[in-house]
């Protein structure tokens, strides 16, 4: 291992799907002063973020700011709305999808969790015949990951969304956007979604320590009446005071500051052209992927994550031995396989602040690593992506 204070030349690629590079512009908001959380500036500063998150969720419904990591807002969408005993049904579309199961189950939360492989999203119809069948009403809400971060693939929320509305069924939709939201087109309003969360550390670009739920009207009706125990997540405390842009306890400023700088960068570049340079990103990562010969792991093409590229070594190769050469010659990270694909796979994480030449000199990383570690592969793959990403490319507004 690499003592804290060594530093190798040139910059360290950190193409893992989360946390993400922090772009200098927000590295440098956060290290302003400290200011007063109970004085005017931070006032403005709170309402300007709460704001500008409500436009990221694409909703009109209230945003709530945590200052924890994205596991917290899994808990606060729970506790908000659950009480002891009730029935969720969750999807299984991989490791981050599991572990949201395991905080339900601690919180004595009845799981019912739709099997999966782990290569293929929430299956809508599987979910509508469940609640079709549910004719008690048992089931209080239905959760699923937007875009599952161990292995690259999509869910369709809006045909869950629909799925759900077919059923004629009353649970509450809660979506996880940790991985996708500033990075995947996401629409908490239009698609019905009653609880999202997300986290701070990925496509806004940010350090991990902030957390949010969006709440829609129907989610808070439930909070009423929602007998799960809540203190430092209950939504009613953080919607008393958040108006006037306070927080009811000490909130992580610092990291406001940058959360401030971070939207002012997507909203000038447009949200809509985030999301197109992150399909194109992703693109042009399967592109090469499929020219060294190797599989990746999204069976579904129609489900392929803008955000990361998880991708399948060859029988009897070890992914983290590959991972731990590129990481010693290369000064690169990439994403390690997690739980049921452990050693299996290698994410590529294409989010956030990104753009054509940070991706080149990560196949240039992956393709060097895959001849370094004597893994089996066909040459070309950086020359597939280079000549997509040329054919593609615009010219940046001047």
């Amino acid at each position: 291992m690499l003592p804290l204070h060594s530093h190798p030349s040139g910059r360290h690629f950190l193409q893992i799907p989360g946390p993400t590079n922090v772009p200098d512009r927000v590295l440098r908001a956060i290290d302003n002063p400290t200011i007063d959380h109970r004085g005017p500036e931070f006032g403005e500063l709170g309402k300007a973020v709460l704001a500008g998150m409500k436009k990221v969720f694409k909703t009109e419904s209230d945003v709530i700011i945590y200052p924890a990591s994205g596991t917290g807002s899994w808990e606060a969408a729970l506790v908000n709305t659950m009480s002891p005993g009730d029935k969720v049904l969750m999807a299984e579309t991989g490791h981050f999808a599991t572990l949201w199961k395991k905080v339900a189950e601690r919180l004595k939360l009845r799981v019912e969790f739709q099997e999966g492989d782990w290569r293929h999203g929430a299956d809508p119809e599987q979910i509508g015949k469940r609640l079709a069948a549910d004719t008690g009403h048992e089931i209080k809400a239905v959760c699923v990951v937007h875009n599952e971060t161990a292995t690259g693939v999509v869910s369709d929320v809006a045909a869950v969304r629909k799925a759900i509305d077919d059923a004629n069924h009353p649970a509450l939709l809660m979506v996880d956007t940790i991985s996708s939201l500033a990075s995947i087109d996401y629409r908490h309003d239009e698609w019905g979604v009653d609880v999202t969360v997300a986290g701070s550390q990925k496509g806004l670009m940010l350090p991990a320590g902030l957390s949010f739920n969006a709440i829609s009207a129907k989610a808070l009706k439930a909070s009423e009446t929602a007998a799960l125990l809540r203190s430092y997540w209950d939504w009613k405390e953080m919607l008393a005071i958040n108006p006037s842009g306070y927080f009811p306890y000490t909130p992580a400023t610092n990291l406001l500051y940058g959360l401030y700088e971070a939207l002012q960068m997507l909203f000038a570049e447009g949200l809509e052209n985030v999301f197109a340079r992150h399909k194109r990103h992703g693109e042009a990562t399967r592109r090469a992927v499929h020219a060294w010969g190797l599989e990746i792991l999204c069976r579904k093409p129609e489900e392929y994550s803008p955000a990361l590229t998880a991708v399948m070594m060859p029988e009897g190769h070890s992914a983290d031995a590959f991972r731990k050469t590129v990481l010693t010659h290369f000064n690169m990270s990439l994403g390690q396989g997690l739980s049921k694909v452990s050693d299996k796979i290698f994410r590529i994480g294409h989010l956030g602040d990104f753009n054509d030449l940070t991706l080149c000199g990560t196949l240039s990383g992956v393709e060097m690593g895959l001849s370094k570690a004597g893994v089996p592969h066909k040459p070309g793959g950086v020359q597939a992506a280079l000549d997509y990403l040329s054919q593609t490319c615009k010219a940046y507004p001047s």
